[in-house]
């Protein structure tokens, strides 16, 4: 029987948890599994560590540390923005996302993480940034 190996193309059903409380955070369960091809470096790193070997039809659970995940919340990646500088329609609250847009064009989400009076403080970490988190997986289809 095939096992997953690098430069396959698979498909693979995931439900993603943070470790250390079990929230779920996304799950394929109720959509389409997930298709990519392994060494192209589309996911994270401990997710493509943790499919490798395994067969169509196996479920295994692995846990990802956060340096294989998003890495540690980096302080410079919080930027302070001027109220003034927010469209007049937008009222910001803690957790709001936002997208900024960098000077190449390209889009960059970002999460308010305080708000004061004349500014807030824009949060541009990953969301699951800081966290081990948990993968339940299964592997549905081996293209290789």
């Amino acid at each position: 029987m095939s096992q997953v190996k690098d430069k396959d193309t698979i498909k693979v059903h995931y439900t993603g948890k943070i470790a250390s409380n079990g929230q779920v955070f996304d799950s394929s369960l109720e959509r389409e599994p997930l298709e990519f091809t392994l060494g192209e470096g589309m996911l994270i790193p401990g997710f493509e560590k943790g499919v490798i070997d395994m067969k169509v039809n196996e479920k295994k659970t692995i846990e990802i540390a956060k340096d294989d995940a998003y890495g540690d919340v980096r302080d410079e990646l919080f930027q302070k923005v001027d109220k003034e500088h927010l469209p007049k329609e937008v009222e910001p609250k803690v957790g709001m996302g936002l997208v900024s847009q960098n000077p190449d064009g390209t889009e960059r989400q970002l999460r308010v993480a305080e708000v004061k009076d004349d500014h807030i403080v824009v949060d541009a970490n990953h969301p699951l940034a800081g966290h081990d988190l948990t993968f339940d997986l299964e592997v549905v289809e081996i293209k290789s």
